[in-house]
């Protein structure tokens, strides 16, 4: 398969990277460059990636931006910012790749933790993660050709410890190449609409 992986520069896009390209072609792309510079607040910028990749059978997004702060303080701009990148971001991922994606393909998400494990100064990753979720049960229904569409939702990843580890005390963590493998199963099997939770549970 021709996966593009957009945010292929991050500790779990390395990951991904390094387990995917095992057995396919990875194009990595990420707004510092890799094989294909992308912003994925730019819809433009997304299209010129699609142009420049040609067809593709997977797509798997493992970025996306959001502010941490005080409810008390945050304002609309930092609000915004998590809703226009890693939200939205990733729905025109998704959007727009629709034009280019081989019959049978798959997108694949990234999410997190905190929309159902809430931390201090959270509420905005909270807010976009529990969108994603939605975004992704309700286009999975209506995706054509067999196209499919999954989320990961990985815990606190080991190698970032360093600096979110105040955040998630108690909060178990996993190495970039466990969360690496929910990506695989999202696109190397035959789920759709799926949200795999890596490395923690809503009934843990």
């Amino acid at each position: 398969m021709k996966i593009i992986l957009v945010g292929a520069s991050g500790i779990i896009g390395k990951a991904v990277a390094a387990e995917l390209g095992q057995r396919h072609e990875v194009v990595r792309a990420s707004r510092s460059g890799g094989d294909c510079p992308v912003d994925i607040t730019d819809p433009e910028s997304i299209r010129r990636l699609y142009e420049f990749v040609g067809a593709f059978d997977a797509l798997v997004s493992t970025t996306g931006s959001v502010h941490f702060g005080p409810l008390a303080d945050f304002t609309s701009a930092q609000f915004e910012l998590g809703l226009h990148n890693k939200l939205m971001g990733q729905v025109n991922l998704v959007t727009i790749g629709l034009k280019h994606i081989t019959d049978g393909g798959s997108f694949t998400l990234t999410s997190g933790l905190l929309n159902d494990e809430p931390i201090r100064l959270g509420v905005s990753a909270a807010m976009v993660n529990g969108a994603l979720e939605g975004f992704v049960r309700g286009a999975a229904v209506e995706l054509p050709r067999g196209l499919r569409i999954n989320l990961v939702s990985p815990t606190v990843i080991e190698e970032a410890l360093p600096d979110y580890a105040p955040f998630f005390r108690g909060t178990p963590a996993v190495p970039a190449k466990v969360a690496a493998l929910g990506y695989a199963k999202s696109v190397e099997g035959a789920h759709n609409g799926r949200i795999y939770r890596i490395g923690w549970s809503r009934d843990a």
